[in-house]
């Protein structure tokens, strides 16, 4: 009698990056995303090349044993790629050279206004993040948002200044953390599959944007203090609150065709025209308070 042995499956993606997260194989974990990003970008996915192509760079950058273990075959390639996606007219790309266009016609503190706004958008995102191991910085949000409003009208004691600096330092050291890249750490959405901590990793990264936009206002602030020309402004957390991986990894839809996207993209282009309109400080402390208070998810 002779036993018939059937073959055995291959291991789906999702089993693949599971099981190289179990076993801490970060070098793995960054070839199978990148595995993905050429596949997508191959098919002409340029959605999922950018978004699997920007996660294996992000955890192949994150460790100097990472980086060595991956190898430059492939992490030069992955630049390579992931230069030749920056051409692309997708989302990604299009909305923050939208924003970099309409920020050229306004004031220094009037883009500031714009993007503290959009960081608003994100504190609820990041409060309900902060309960996961190592993301607690996420859930500062709110006070930094209160902060730095306030700066704009007097300056911050130098217990809020260093509060802020300290923030910011650690927004960025989130981004080469295996809490954010490596655990697989989620949270109910609420309208689906879960969001990871590692969908913040979309245009350049909510965690290193808002690092970004907090680091510029402490500049600010210091210029203010001694009376100089401000400093450029950043306009990159402008566009971050669409949390556009997350709607990549997890929808077939058109990404322009959600509708989290399409209230996101409104609301990013109403607050422009608030901005424009010349809102005094109490109608902006308002937008913001509202702000705070909307789950981007819903």
């Amino acid at each position: 009698m002779f036993k018939l042995f059937g073959k055995k499956e291959a291991a789906s993606p999702e089993e693949k990056l599971a099981e190289c997260r179990k076993k801490k194989d970060w070098a793995g974990l960054a070839k199978t995303y990148y595995s993905l990003g050429t596949t997508a970008m191959d098919q002409g996915d340029m959605n999922r090349a950018v978004l699997w192509l920007h996660r294996a760079d992000t955890v192949y950058s994150a460790r100097d044993d990472v980086y060595e273990k991956v190898g430059e075959k492939l992490t030069d390639d992955c630049s390579e790629r992931i230069g030749h996606l920056e051409d692309e007219h997708i989302l990604y790309n299009d909305l923050p050279a939208q924003v970099e266009e309409k920020a050229d016609g306004l004031e220094n503190i009037k883009i500031r206004i714009w993007g503290l706004l959009s960081l608003a958008r994100l504190v609820k995102l990041g409060e309900r993040l902060s309960v996961l191991p190592g993301c607690e910085a996420l859930g500062q949000l709110g006070w930094a948002v209160d902060t730095a409003l306030k700066a704009f009208q007097s300056l911050p004691t130098e217990e809020e200044f260093n509060g802020l600096k300290n923030l910011s330092g650690a927004l960025y050291e989130l981004g080469d953390s295996p809490a954010f890249w490596g655990a697989g750490s989620e949270i109910s959405s609420g309208i689906g599959a879960p969001f990871q901590v590692f969908d913040l990793n979309g245009l350049m990264g909510v965690h290193l944007e808002a690092d970004a936009y907090l680091s510029s206002h402490l500049d600010m602030i210091i210029a203010l203090s001694q009376n100089q020309q401000l400093p450029t402004p950043e306009t990159g957390i402008i566009a971050c609150a669409l949390l556009p991986d997350y709607y990549v990894r997890t929808s077939t839809e058109c990404l322009e065709d959600i509708p989290q996207i399409k209230a996101e993209l409104e609301r990013i282009w109403n607050d422009y025209d608030f901005i424009c309109s010349g809102p005094d400080w109490d109608e902006i402390a308002e937008r913001v308070s509202q702000y705070k208070a909307l789950d981007l998810l819903a």
